[in-house]
């Protein structure tokens, strides 16, 4: 995914290493380039215009049947072709649906990275969806319980605020440091304080 440079990958890898020191609780940090494929969006639009454009040749002109059949079926191939591009079939969906498709991977990344596993229930996950626009933090109960309400979605605030700015980097980074300030201020590092998750940034295809 080109949203982040191999650089600033060990950057944000980085981060995570060096706040999780000062904490007993882990930090992953996910990033997807879509939160679902849409591909059914070309075809829906495409079958819907292909319907409506017999109607005005049927009644218009003396066009013979085989003619408009084939016109019908030009236009459901060329629709196909020119919404088929990802940012313009995630374009034609739904805001909100868009939003229900992130949070859904959220929460499988959630279990898939094993945050809900942790010593404590102290797992915090940072997700982003590029093509949703949609930045989410997902803490589990431990930790979640001990932070004020809103302290997560002032986080992401500020997150998106630096990936609409063209800096992602700088977003997760300071995204990290913030949610290790809360874990480090309930769960202090231990004795025994086995690195349970991978420190990397989680970068997946879609």
């Amino acid at each position: 995914m080109s949203l982040f440079s191999n650089e600033e990958r060990e950057r944000i890898s980085a981060a995570i290493s060096a706040t999780e020191s000062n904490t007993s609780g882990e930090i992953v940090a996910v990033v997807t380039e879509s939160s679902s494929s849409y591909y059914y969006v070309p075809f829906l639009w495409a079958a819907l215009i292909a319907l409506i454009v017999p109607w005005p040749l049927i009644h218009f002109t003396w066009m013979a049947v085989q003619w408009i059949y084939l016109i019908q079926l030009l236009v459901f191939l060329v629709l196909i072709a020119v919404l088929w591009p990802r940012s313009v079939r995630t374009g034609l969906v739904p805001r909100s649906v868009r939003r229900r498709h992130a949070q859904r991977r959220a929460a499988q990344q959630f279990l898939v990275q094993n945050l809900h596993t942790t010593a404590g229930r102290t797992g915090v996950l940072i997700f982003v969806s590029v093509a949703e626009h949609h930045a989410e933090i997902i803490a589990d109960q431990g930790i979640h319980a001990r932070v004020p309400e809103g302290t997560w979605q002032g986080i992401v605030d500020s997150l998106t605020r630096e990936i609409g700015l063209g800096r992602p980097a700088d977003g997760f980074v300071q995204a990290i440091e913030r949610v290790g300030h809360h874990l480090a201020e309930h769960f202090p590092p231990g004795s025994s304080d086995p690195n349970e998750l991978p420190n990397h940034l989680i970068v997946l295809d879609g």
